[in-house]
């Protein structure tokens, strides 16, 4: 097995009915609630390449309750290709009175790979596998938070959602001094097949280089939107978007969209929950990067002992390959609680393959910790929204808002003190700008703006745009918000 016959496995399956999986578990399986399959748990001494001292170890997912269906594992060695197949005394079943033993080889959930990622004495779990096309992983230090997928599509447009899968891995053998570790993927979906390479670089910041093939099956359906290196995760509540009967001060996985055009530009969208369903695009004719950022990186800014969202991972984006023109697409959904992924960004192409051609990207995902992508000038470091002690008729407060922004970094520390600086703020045909300063902000050595809008149609969106300005340059990203209708 190499890239070009995965490839040509991709390709052929795409000329062929989409076949799905049987998701027939034994009915004692089928019958176990969330609690008893939690308690079936993988046994570590049963780990691929432990008991040959390998740095990577792959452990496995058991199949019950949401997920149905198997994936086929397979490892590449130094003699062939090997299947990995399911083995019941691989996992400890804890309470559960069932008979594993006359299951046969069920297949696995998916897997996830170890390796000492904080400390050389221990195996920390590195990167998963598991649900259709999703994984998450984590660099030095993080905690899991957000995931990635290997393709969507109709996440917005057509007539539904459709959710690829992943059907078929194998794990290449790492060398005995490996510090990276290579995985194969097929991709497969009602209209789509891929193939898939990842090369797993663990580090501070764990950087997965992707190469994917896709192809659009022929005689299916349109696909309205083709959704490329997704991103998926949650934000409940925010420094923009306050709860008042939480004590804690936020809850998120990610607080911002971060993005960088062909032309240089920088933009920071701050996210949010909104009430109903809201569908951002960013068009651009070459795209550098994206991310879903977690900025904040303070225990202060979370106050919550057991989730530790300070410790969630940012994840990059960044083209290998020119993709040409497109948008990045950000979908925002209302969610009740934290418990549920609201927040989805990807890269959309302006051309999509005709059926059955290739499309080929490749592009690295970089988990960072609190050593993140960041623009070369300055950045948002917070976005409140609200007003102070302020004399303003009912009417004026249901159709002004106020914004409280603070930018840093090098470019501004770099300025002379005294240096002018202003923002440069707009909006669109629905907002009107009725104040915007630039100050510094002595206390946390930052830039200060204060902006003051007035909606016309309180039942429309505002789109609002803001950056800061030294004589005749630009001085910071730009903050790209907007207003949703109360």
């Amino acid at each position: 097995m190499d890239w070009e016959q995965l490839a040509e496995l991709a390709q052929a399956r795409s000329h062929a009915p989409f076949r799905a999986n049987s998701d027939t578990l034994p009915a004692e399986l089928a019958a176990l609630n969330y609690d008893e399959v939690r308690d079936i748990r993988f046994r570590s001494d049963h780990a691929t390449w432990r008991t040959e001292g390998l740095p990577f170890e792959a452990q496995y997912f058991h199949l019950g309750l949401y997920q149905t269906q198997p994936v086929r594992l397979h490892e590449i060695t130094p003699d062939g290709v090997r299947t990995l197949p399911y083995r019941s005394e691989a996992f400890d079943h804890g309470r559960n009175t069932t008979s594993p033993h006359t299951w046969g080889d069920l297949g696995h959930a998916g897997f996830r790979l170890h390796y000492p990622l904080n400390a050389s004495s221990y195996k920390d779990e590195l990167i998963a596998f598991l649900g259709a096309s999703y994984f998450r992983a984590l660099g030095a230090g993080q905690q899991y938070g957000l995931s990635a997928r290997g393709l969507a599509i109709d996440t917005v447009g057509g007539t539904g959602e459709e959710f690829p899968r992943f059907t078929d891995f194998w794990l290449q053998r790492p060398a005995p001094d490996a510090q990276d570790v290579t995985l194969f993927a097929l991709l497969d979906s009602p209209r789509s097949t891929g193939a898939y390479r990842f090369v797993v670089r663990p580090g501070s910041a764990t950087v997965v280089t992707v190469t994917a093939r896709l192809f659009i099956r022929p005689g299916t359906e349109p696909v309205s939107t083709l959704g490329i290196a997704p991103l998926t995760s949650m934000f409940f509540f925010g420094e923009n978007q306050p709860r008042a009967s939480d004590f804690r001060p936020e809850v998120h996985d990610s607080d911002g969209l971060m993005l960088v055009t062909g032309d240089g530009e920088w933009l920071w969208r701050p996210l949010q929950n909104p009430r109903h369903t809201v569908v951002s695009s960013f068009a651009m004719g070459q795209l550098r990067g994206f991310g879903l950022m977690q900025r904040d990186r303070q225990f202060a800014s979370f106050e919550d002992t057991e989730a530790r969202y300070e410790r969630r991972p940012s994840a990059w984006v960044e083209p290998l390959n020119a993709w040409g023109p497109g948008r990045v697409e950000l979908v925002q959904l209302a969610t009740p609680d934290e418990t549920h992924d609201n927040i989805v960004a990807y890269w959309v192409p302006a051309t999509l393959p005709a059926p059955g051609q290739p499309l080929e990207v490749a592009y690295t995902l970089s988990w960072q910790g609190d050593a993140q992508q960041r623009p070369p000038s300055a950045w948002v470091t917070q976005t409140r929204r609200g007003f102070g002690y302020t004399r303003l008729s009912a009417d004026e407060q249901a159709r002004q808002a106020q914004y409280v922004l603070d930018f840093a970094g090098p470019a501004l520390d770099a300025l002379p003190t005294g240096a002018p600086v202003r923002v440069n703020a707009s909006s669109d045909a629905n907002g009107r700008v009725l104040e915007a300063l630039a100050y510094p902000n002595t206390a946390t050595r930052s830039w200060r703006v204060t902006l003051r809008v007035q909606r016309i149609d309180p039942t429309q969106p505002v789109e609002l745009r803001a950056f800061l300005q030294h004589q005749n340059d630009t001085v910071s990203e730009t903050w790209t918000h907007l207003l949703l209708p109360e």
